[in-house]
C-alpha cells in the first residue's frame, strides 16, 4: 500500500521519513515516490494492505542500479496474540522501460535475481538499508 496512505499516525510517519532519509543519504540523486501505486480498480487488487510501499526514481538510467526506478516494499504480520504488528520482510524491485529487471527479498536469502543486477556495491549498500529499515519499524514491536 502506498506510503502515504500508511502513515496514521505520528509515528509511523516518523518512521517512514527515516527510511527515506536512510535512502537519500545513500544515493542522494534518487528522488522518493510516496505513493508509488496508481488508485484504479485493478492496481488496488495487487496492493497489500500489510505493506509499507516506497518508490526512488533516478535521473536516466543508473548504471550503478542498472535501472530507472525501484520499488521498496516493506511486509508487515499483525499477530493476533500479542496484538503486535512487526516488519517480517523487505521486497525491492528494480525497473526499466521493460519492466522489473531485478529484485531481492530478505524474506529467504537475501539473494539478487534478475536479468540485470546492480553493482556489487549498490547490492551491499541496499542490504544494509533493508537491515536499518527492518531494525527501525520493529524496534519497539507496535505500529
Amino acid at each position: 500500500m502506498n506510503a502515504a496512505e500508511q502513515a496514521t499516525n505520528l509515528e509511523l510517519t516518523s518512521k517512514i521519513a527515516t527510511v527515506v532519509n536512510l535512502f537519500k543519504l545513500e544515493f542522494p540523486d534518487a528522488k522518493s515516490d510516496l505513493k508509488p501505486w496508481h488508485n484504479d480498480p485493478e492496481t488496488r487488487e495487487l496492493v497489500d494492505p500489510d505493506s509499507i510501499d516506497i518508490g526512488f526514481h533516478f535521473p536516466g538510467i543508473s548504471k550503478s542500479w542498472r535501472c530507472r526506478s525501484i520499488l521498496i516494499q516493506i511486509r508487515f504480520y499483525q499477530d493476533p496474540i500479542h496484538k503486535s504488528r512487526r516488519a517480517i520482510g523487505i521486497e525491492v524491485s528494480g525497473f526499466d522501460h521493460r519492466g522489473q529487471v531485478w529484485r531481492l527479498s530478505t524474506v529467504d536469502q537475501w539473494n539478487f535475481v534478475g536479468e540485470s543486477l546492480p553493482s556489487p556495491t549498490v547490492e551491499e549498500k541496499l542490504k544494509q538499508i533493508c537491515r536499518q529499515i527492518l531494525e527501525i519499524f520493529n524496534l519497539d514491536g507496535k505500529l
